[in-house]
């Protein structure tokens, strides 16, 4: 039955559409490979197999009576950050522990709608604020992957999604969500050797995610490959009323665009992102994703970014205001952690002082203070203008180029720790990330090779707005000419074993 996990999600969906296994079966195989595996990578804050076990028996009679829907019985892992009916959900946050939510997001309503069935709840950093999954109150994720250097030090899945992207790369589920404020799909789905699609903001209702910064959060999908991830972020799309940011679009069948060849796509390439001391393999690989385009009949053409280097400054303006402003409703008094004081102001300094973790501290710290009187101007209001530029940097260079292509990040995954003593150091690992939030743009990671260490290096796509089709179409090119068939080692010595 282990050889059930192994499946990719569309390998999986054919799988029970044939009745060659039943959702309960595959459940089972899932169920089983968290419990051998999980206490190791601690992937998931809340388990739900006996959720899993009557969401998987429903969908098996469901399929019976021949109604099965898109992702009919397919287990998937939900990041804990999409609230779900009378589950736990945390944000990874002491501040939210115990909170059962009353009500359903919108992409797990749509998910559930569509036959899939919930594993669990996936680890994350707290709030979302983080790109090394080891500021969630509930312990660091570890990465399945190690560097075959022989120190066997844990790597960091990336973040903040890095609980979704590991337990794909792990197999302890076939698909999960994530979502994207500055790189939080792309980057973990690059540490992990997954895809990941951050699609066009609007594409996904937000209504029931846990807001980190609101204008900059988007939900979108991790898979095996992009095939997978298309799939799932088909289902997750589509207009929602109780989200005035969603817009009323139709949702195309993303993953048919892989079928489509990359000939006479113009392949944008910005010189900015060839940063001071790139590492020679994060250039190679970059170098190879190209190549593999040119020779598929894609033009390459060179784009100018020049704003590109004010969009961590920008990001890290304009993200801790909105999370400061955001997290103003945890006060100890409508739901979640209550530390009582003498009077209520005390209340309030307690329970946050408790319930909030040092990032998400200094975040709020930042954005009360870019937002304060005398500060707003001259902060927050002049990074607006220049998240403008960048948006403009990129409509200017889309009348070049159909899709742009860049690294994912700019090295592969480090150790659990090592960049953790400098925040400055940590937020660089979204370099080629968070331009393309703070523009709103559709953009998606893609395994392309293994470095000498041998671990995972990803390419990034990135698309004109509502345009998720073309950069699946050209990741599609790069995935078939990078042939990523690499699996962690963890699951290497589980095979051996």
């Amino acid at each position: 039955m282990s050889d059930l996990t192994n499946l990719s999600l569309a390998e999986a969906a054919k799988g029970l559409e044939k009745k060659e296994f039943s959702s309960l079966e595959i459940t089972k195989a899932h169920i089983e490979q968290i419990e051998k595996l999980d206490d190791g990578l601690n992937c998931y804050i809340t388990r739900t197999p006996e959720i899993a076990l009557k969401q998987a028996a429903e969908s098996d009679k469901r399929r019976a009576s021949g109604k099965a829907g898109y992702l009919e019985g397919c287990p998937i892992g939900i990041k804990d950050l999409f609230c779900t009916d009378g589950v736990q959900t945390t944000a990874a946050s002491k501040i939210l522990e115990g909170f059962k939510p009353q009500y359903e997001s919108t992409v797990t309503a749509k998910l559930f709608a569509d036959g899939a069935v919930m594993l669990g709840k996936l680890n994350l950093d707290e709030f979302a604020m983080g790109s090394s999954n080891t500021t969630s109150a509930y312990g660091n994720v570890i990465s399945p992957w190690k560097r075959n250097d022989g120190s066997n030090a844990d790597l960091t899945p990336g973040g903040s999604s890095g609980g979704s992207a590991a337990a794909v790369s792990a197999r302890l589920c076939l698909a999960a969500t994530g979502t994207d404020t500055g790189g939080s799909i792309r980057q973990p789905a690059a540490f992990c050797g997954i895809a990941g699609i951050k699609p066009t903001y609007g594409r996904v209702s937000r209504w029931g995610v846990v807001a980190f910064a609101s204008s900059l959060d988007q939900a979108g999908s991790f898979g095996r490959n992009l095939e997978d991830a298309a799939m799932l972020l088909k289902s997750m799309s589509g207009f929602d009323p109780k989200d005035s940011t969603c817009a009323d679009k139709p949702v195309p069948d993303f993953a048919a665009a892989l079928k489509q060849s990359p000939k006479g796509l113009k392949v944008g390439i910005p010189k900015e992102y060839r940063v001071e001391g790139m590492p020679k393999e994060i250039e190679d690989i970059w170098q190879k994703g190209i190549d593999w385009l040119k020779a598929e009949g894609a033009e390459i053409v060179d784009v100018s970014l020049p704003h590109t280097k004010y969009g961590l400054p920008v990001y890290y303006i304009i993200a801790p205001a909105e999370c400061s402003s955001n997290l103003a409703r945890y006060d100890g008094v409508r739901y979640g952690l209550r530390v009582d004081g003498k009077d209520l102001n005390e209340t309030y300094e307690k329970t946050r002082a408790a319930g909030f973790g040092d990032e998400v501290k200094r975040r709020i710290m930042v954005g009360s203070y870019v937002l304060s009187a005398g500060y707003y101007d001259a902060y927050y209001i002049k990074a607006q203008k220049v998240r403008r530029l960048i948006l403009n940097d990129f409509l200017e260079a889309y009348k070049q180029c159909d899709v742009i292509l860049a690294p994912s990040t700019p090295s592969a995954a480090f150790a659990i720790g090592e960049n953790e003593d400098d925040p400055i150091k940590m937020y660089l690992n979204d370099v080629f990330t968070v331009t393309v939030n703070l523009a709103g743009l559709p953009g998606l990671s893609v395994p392309a090779g293994i470095n000498e260490q041998g671990l995972p290096l990803g390419l990034q796509l990135i698309g004109r707005p509502w345009d998720e089709e073309t950069i699946i179409r050209a990741g599609g090119a790069i995935e078939r000419a990078a042939n990523f068939t690499a699996i962690p080692s963890l699951l290497k010595a589980k095979k051996a074993a």
